[in-house]
């Protein structure tokens, strides 16, 4: 099955790093992301870039609203993501606490795809 690893952090952490820093957080996701080829499981991974970026569109009137940045009031914000084939949650959720976010922000484990209908 496949999870989504979505990766939260606080934006503005990153430019306070030194470039040492910086470029350790960087190998540390790289050897991550290696990991998850090596083991067959990564299907798609990327950053995204700051939420200062972001457009949020909704619908009002039959018109489309679009506001700057993400909807969310939130110190952290999606980063990145990971998307993964695992057998099942557990299994996600041992990949996900083996990300480099899961020491200072937080990562998301979610299924993707509609559930299945009983009936």
């Amino acid at each position: 099955m496949e999870y989504m690893l979505m990766l939260y952090f606080n934006e503005e952490g990153w430019p306070s790093m030194t470039k040492a820093e910086q470029d350790a957080g960087m190998a540390a996701h790289e050897a991550y992301r290696e990991s998850l080829d090596k083991a067959g499981i990564l299907r798609a991974a990327n950053s995204l870039q700051p939420s200062s970026t972001a457009r949020t569109v909704r619908m009002a009137a039959a018109k489309p609203s679009i506001l700057d940045g993400p909807f969310a009031e939130s110190k952290e914000h999606i980063g990145g993501f990971y998307i993964i084939d695992v057998p099942d949650l557990d299994a996600a959720i041992s990949w996900a606490s083996r990300c480099p976010t899961a020491s200072y922000g937080a990562v998301e484990v979610r299924p993707l795809g509609y559930p299945q209908r009983k009936g």
